[in-house]
């Protein structure tokens, strides 16, 4: 295994024989093993924990996130797409701003938002679909037509509550961190954010005319991780916890499919991550229960420390941006 590190500041983490693998410093290679770009390099993150306004929706015009670029931004600075009135009997009433459609539960609202709202899909030529395909093909193979996979790309309109969450457990992370005898500054600093790929499948007709409406099978696991947040028990691999990957090849290649259904297809989630203390590489991955104090595990460490493959111990680290929807 390859050195371990410290994140951030740089400096060894007590060698080969450590336990703790550490967090990527800025500018380690990513997908494909080039060097990390700058609009999805958490290190240059500068973005303050974004205001609990409401438990709905963030914007369109999403904040500075990765780079401040807004292309993985949280919504930090953006208008929220409802809006709260109260007429002078005291009642109130909340008005999408994607169609104008007004509710007077924040529930309602939330129910319309997901069966209308949830993703956009980002049409070839758009700026940020070029991103998300950049770092799509540069780890498929070489003798694949790079783009050739990619059906379309969808973008995740995550409700306010859900950005609170991931932030929420983001501070969880950095305030442990803080606590320990030694410092690792990049978990204190953003609790050691990554980019990573979430392998899994779309079983209905997301994305397919333009269609932004999410269904309700417990089948469909990209329509139910955008409803309901990443799950402990669905989406826990090996019993240890959600399994991601620095590369779209890799993710894609751990998508299984058991049951021989047309409508079922592959999917890539492109999502944010707070790895925080990272555990290194064990043998007998169930080894990790016993073990206090991490917030992921390494499943294998690539060239540069750059690590392939991340186990992630709590769902709530995980919040998606972008789903990348492949040929069959």
């Amino acid at each position: 295994m390859a050195t371990t590190h410290n994140g951030g500041g740089g400096g060894s983490n007590g060698g080969v024989g450590s336990t703790f693998v550490g967090t990527l410093r800025p500018g380690t290679p990513g997908p494909g093993g080039h060097p990390t770009m700058h609009y999805f390099n958490p290190s240059f993150r500068n973005a303050p924990t974004p205001p609990r306004k409401s438990p709905f929706l963030s914007s369109d015009r999403e904040g500075s996130g990765f780079g401040g670029s807004g292309v993985f931004g949280a919504g930090a600075h953006s208008s929220r797409r409802v809006s709260r009135e109260t007429d002078f009997n005291g009642s109130s009433t909340i008005t999408c701003h994607k169609c104008g459609e007004q509710f007077t539960k924040w529930e309602a609202a939330e129910n319309h938002h997901l069966s209308k709202h949830a993703v956009t899909e980002l049409v070839e030529g758009d700026s940020s679909r070029k991103i998300v395909e950049i770092i799509c093909r540069t780890s498929w193979l070489k003798s694949e037509n790079h783009c050739g996979r990619i059906e379309r790309v969808l973008k995740v309109h995550n409700m306010q509550k859900t950005l609170a969450r991931f932030e929420e457990y983001r501070e969880t992370v950095k305030i442990k961190a803080s606590k320990l005898p030694k410092k690792h500054s990049r978990c204190i600093a953003d609790g050691n954010e990554l980019l990573r790929f979430y392998g899994t499948t779309v079983a209905c007709s997301l994305g397919i005319n333009g269609s932004s409406s999410l269904c309700i099978s417990e089948k469909c696991c990209v329509c139910r991780i955008i409803r309901n947040g990443f799950s402990a028990k669905k989406e826990l691999k090996s019993g240890v916890g959600v399994f991601t990957t620095s590369t779209s090849g890799r993710a894609y290649e751990s998508i299984e499919i058991f049951e021989d259904d047309p409508s079922t297809r592959k999917a890539l989630i492109v999502c944010r991550v707070i790895a925080g203390r990272v555990h290194r590489p064990l043998e007998n991955i169930q080894e990790i229960s016993g073990q206090t104090g991490f917030d992921s595990l390494a499943g294998k460490v690539g060239l540069y420390s750059n690590i392939e493959e991340l186990y992630l111990l709590n769902p709530r680290a995980l919040l998606p941006c972008f789903v990348v929807i492949c040929k069959s």
